[in-house]
């Protein structure tokens, strides 16, 4: 990775005492990584640009222009560090993102890599508790895996103005001096992104939290699939709502179809057990089906989008050796 003069002001006039500069970095671990997390679509990647943002700042602290803020400079250096990230032009996606619904028939075929895919998030990684409920509410919105999966189509430096500009509601003023670049340009680069996000149908919106009938929805849900209910689980589904399983490209969509995966080759998860978790702003559950030897052993972490009074979606990811430890769920259930 290359450092620029993204991260480093040339008057040294008045450089800031680094006492303490590990504790006053550490608070600001939470906001970067959602911010990384949004410009690379993947929790690792975001948490490995937020450790080197702050050895670059370690690194340059005698440069830093103790009048500006550290925060602002934070993030200086975090756009830089995702601009410099190999990865940062590659496009993650969603299963749904990629090929047309299909059915149990074609079977899952083969894994594909990990880079191919938007990854979860736990929200306590990426949303800073406290603050503003607004600004946590858009924060958490910001996150959700549709949002991050459209960001994707943004080239990395109009992502990173859509984000400061929409998400964190920075001026154009500020991001124009952080990416060393005009306002006229900083505004033309968020028109496009906006037209970008609104080609697919996605936005930054403060959602409304759950109601007491989608608590009760989820409850059902938790019920339905602990119990293998196949009937009772598609009855809580939109009729045109998504299953997917990253890293495999299949995706299903009919009631038809997810009964007949859940009942086909989806059979080993008959008795499984849920912990609830968050993920991307919304509902999780690490599942965990039966063990050979007795318990419960990870199986999926399964993300619920909820859409009025149905199951929109549900995403479950198969890589639980990753996501499980991320996220603070145990190794397994015991009997």
């Amino acid at each position: 990775m290359s450092e620029t003069t993204l991260e480093r002001p040339t008057d040294r006039s008045s450089a800031p005492d680094a006492s303490n500069l590990d504790a006053r970095l550490e608070t600001h671990r939470v906001e970067l990584t959602g911010y990384c997390y949004r410009m690379l679509g993947s929790a690792f990647e975001a948490e490995d640009a937020v450790q080197e943002t702050f050895i670059r700042a370690w690194r340059g602290f005698d440069w830093f222009e103790g009048r500006a803020k550290l925060r602002s400079w934070l993030y200086r250096i975090a756009t830089n560090v995702c601009l410099d990230m190999r990865t940062a032009s590659q496009r993650r996606a969603r299963p749904v993102d990629m090929s047309p619904a299909g059915t149990t028939e074609q079977g899952l075929g083969p894994p594909l890599s990990e880079s191919t895919w938007i990854e979860p998030v736990p929200d306590d990684r990426a949303i800073p508790s406290g603050g503003d409920p607004a600004d946590v509410a858009v924060a958490r919105e910001s996150i959700r895996l549709a949002f991050v999966a459209a960001l994707q189509h943004l080239p990395p430096r109009q992502r990173a103005v859509l984000i400061l500009r929409e998400v964190l509601r920075w001026k154009a003023e500020e991001v124009a001096e952080l990416l060393e670049t005009s306002v006229a340009s900083v505004n033309s680069a968020l028109q496009r992104a906006r037209a970008t996000l609104a080609s697919r149908d996605v936005s930054v919106e403060s959602p409304d939290p759950l109601d007491d009938d989608q608590r009760a929805l989820l409850a059902r849900y938790v019920q339905a699939f602990e119990q293998y209910d196949m009937d009772a689980l598609t009855s809580l589904l939109h009729e045109d709502a998504s299953w997917s399983m990253p890293p495999y490209e299949l995706w299903l969509q009919t009631h038809a179809d997810i009964r007949s995966w859940c009942l086909g080759p989806g059979i080993g998860c008959v008795n499984s057990r849920l912990v609830p978790t968050m993920a991307n702003g919304r509902p999780a559950f690490g599942q965990y089906k039966p063990a050979p030897g007795g318990g419960w052993e990870p199986w999926s972490l399964q993300v619920v989008e909820i859409a009025g009074d149905r199951i929109s979606g549900i995403t479950l990811f198969l890589d639980t050796a990753r996501f499980f430890p991320l996220f603070g769920l145990p190794p397994r259930i015991e009997a």
